[in-house]
């Protein structure tokens, strides 16, 4: 499923992005005068399988009555669109840390947490400290039928867009620590939460694989292209010519050593592919160049399209 390569299909996208309520308009690209729609238009075919396509309806009958949580909300926007005539208004609660919409004519509540590093950052007397060893938040994942958790993408911010002062390694306190270390050492936090605390007979649980960036041509074999900037095509063919990230040996590792059950959806490479479906200047008043985030519609559909098929 994780192998395979982009396909135009004049089909896609499934939802129009301007009439989704629940998008952050930063990666509604089009609303902020990207001028093509190439990106809209690409279906991931795998080598060895044939990828169901998208049924918001079939998966909230399948789920009836169930909680799914998401590190994402781009799902939710994936089942509203899928609903054209509701019975009953839909139950939208929200708060900084938890976004919950209950579909109410189904009874499937789907949950966005955030918790960008999966452990906590705690205020100590110092200021704002990653503690690599803690997770007060996991209660909230208690209770819910599907977990598909992600993380790594802000492990990697520093300065202004940095969210902590200091890392807080068991008795160890550093001002910053090799990032791929950090990340392994929080992981494996998270793992031990997750083996300690799930049931695999009535939670399943799902990681997202790396989402990759594209700010270096030479990446995908263009030494001529600074970053994401004007591409309107994915990288041809089922390779990526800049090799793995790193962090998904971490990843692969962790998952690895665990007891429970954990699946990973493995979208690092095809996500790899598509250099063109980042916002990059197309953002609204967001100062710089974003080929990190994804546009929506746009390539996380994809990501929720295999998680699809992966409950079925």
């Amino acid at each position: 499923m994780f192998r395979g390569s982009w396909v135009y299909d004049e089909s896609d996208p499934l939802y129009d992005s301007s009439t989704c309520p629940f998008l952050d308009p930063e990666f509604d690209c089009q609303r902020y005068g990207r001028p093509d729609k190439s990106y809209l238009k690409y279906r991931w075919k795998p080598d060895a399988c044939e990828l169901p396509r998208f049924n918001g309806l079939d998966l909230l009958r399948r789920w009836k009555g169930k909680k799914i949580m998401f590190r994402q909300p781009v799902a939710v926007t994936r089942l509203h669109a899928s609903r054209r005539r509701p019975r009953r208004q839909d139950d939208l609660q929200k708060n900084d840390t938890l976004s919950t919409i209950t579909f109410t004519d189904y009874g499937v509540s789907v949950i966005r947490y955030q918790s960008t590093y999966l452990v906590d950052i705690v205020e100590e007397r110092i200021g704002r400290v990653l503690r690599l060893d803690s997770i007060q938040s996991g209660a909230a994942w208690l209770g819910v039928d599907v977990l598909v958790f992600n993380t790594w993408h802000w492990w990697t911010h520093k300065g202004r867009s940095q969210p902590w002062d200091y890392v807080r390694d068991g008795d160890q306190v550093h001002k910053d620590m090799d990032r791929l270390v950090a990340f392994n050492k929080g992981l494996t936090t998270w793992a031990k939460w997750v083996d300690a605390n799930i049931n695999p007979a009535a939670t399943k649980v799902f990681f997202q694989g790396i989402s990759p960036t594209h700010y270096k041509g030479a990446e995908w074999g263009d030494t001529n292209a600074k970053n994401c900037y004007g591409q309107t095509q994915p990288v041809s063919g089922s390779t990526y010519p800049g090799g793995p990230v790193p962090a998904q040996g971490v990843v692969t590792s962790v998952l690895g050593a665990m007891s429970k059950p954990v699946h990973l959806l493995d979208i690092t490479l095809l996500s790899q592919l598509r250099r063109d479906a980042h916002p990059s200047a197309y953002s609204g008043d967001h100062p710089g160049m974003d080929c990190s985030h994804w546009c929506l519609a746009g390539l996380p559909d994809t990501w929720n399209q295999i998680l699809y098929a992966a409950l079925l």
